[in-house]
């Protein structure tokens, strides 16, 4: 973090230790992630290099790392499944603490909870991360710009609104009347396109919608068009669920 700030390089400091300041979470991390934007991510990597470091870019479309000894730091630009691309909304309400003693900035809540939401492995689930951060800080959030966040993925969070609706049954004023009428408004008059035989499951998981593209046929939620992600991006994300089990 030192050498970072020293650098010049933008970056944001994520994960467990903006949970952590977040939600008073005492989680353990193993690692620690950092966010910057994808113009920057090569010049971190290039810095960290010449310092002596291992570096990858195993996933050339959101993540990069920086690995001393036993030590790992993932260089986050976007998400797994191309949506929360780290931009400039981000930098402009990162919050100032210290982290280890290093005045940082933290990722927003807001941003945090956009690329959890999408997070449903079935070995991570980011459910309860999402919903302890609105435990926490629900009311201070910034309800209009997290539904554009969203976007055309409304649904992703008004799900996890419902499940927080019931985990939290006495924090329930942590989410605006307004936002749970709005979502639910959509969901009654917006039925979208049943002729759109797309499976957005893959957005939610990278491993366990697979069989409903290869086997059944449904065009992969995260490929352009309809996605955000190439064909090429895919094909390494995919390959890597062995590895990373």
């Amino acid at each position: 973090m030192r050498a970072l700030s020293a650098s010049g390089i933008p970056f944001l400091v994520g994960g467990t230790y903006a949970l952590r300041h977040y939600t008073q979470s005492a989680r353990p991390t193993k690692d620690l992630d950092v966010f910057v934007r994808a113009g920057d991510v090569h010049r971190v990597l290039d810095l960290f290099g010449r310092r002596g470091c291992r570096v990858e870019l195993p996933y050339p479309h959101w993540l990069g790392k920086i690995f001393l000894g036993e030590f790992l730091t993932d260089v986050i630009f976007s998400s797994g499944n191309g949506i929360a691309t780290v931009d400039d909304i981000w930098f402009e309400h990162g919050v100032d603490v210290e982290v280890c003693g290093v005045p940082v900035r933290l990722s927003p809540p807001e941003e945090m909870i956009w690329s959890k939401a999408f997070v449903q492995e079935r070995k991570r689930f980011d459910g309860a991360d999402v919903l302890h951060l609105i435990h926490h800080v629900g009311a201070r959030l910034d309800w209009i710009r997290l539904l554009r966040r969203f976007g055309r993925h409304w649904r992703v969070l008004l799900a996890h609104l419902v499940l927080f609706d019931f985990a939290y049954p006495d924090r329930r004023d942590q989410v605006p009347d307004w936002v749970i009428v709005e979502l639910s408004a959509r969901l009654i008059t917006d039925r979208g396109d049943s002729s759109e035989h797309v499976c957005y499951g893959t957005l939610l998981s990278r491993q366990q919608y697979l069989d409903d593209v290869y086997i059944d046929g449904y065009q992969d939620g995260r490929v352009e068009p309809v996605g955000q992600m190439t064909h090429e991006e895919i094909a390494i994300w995919t390959g890597a669920i062995k590895d990373d089990e």
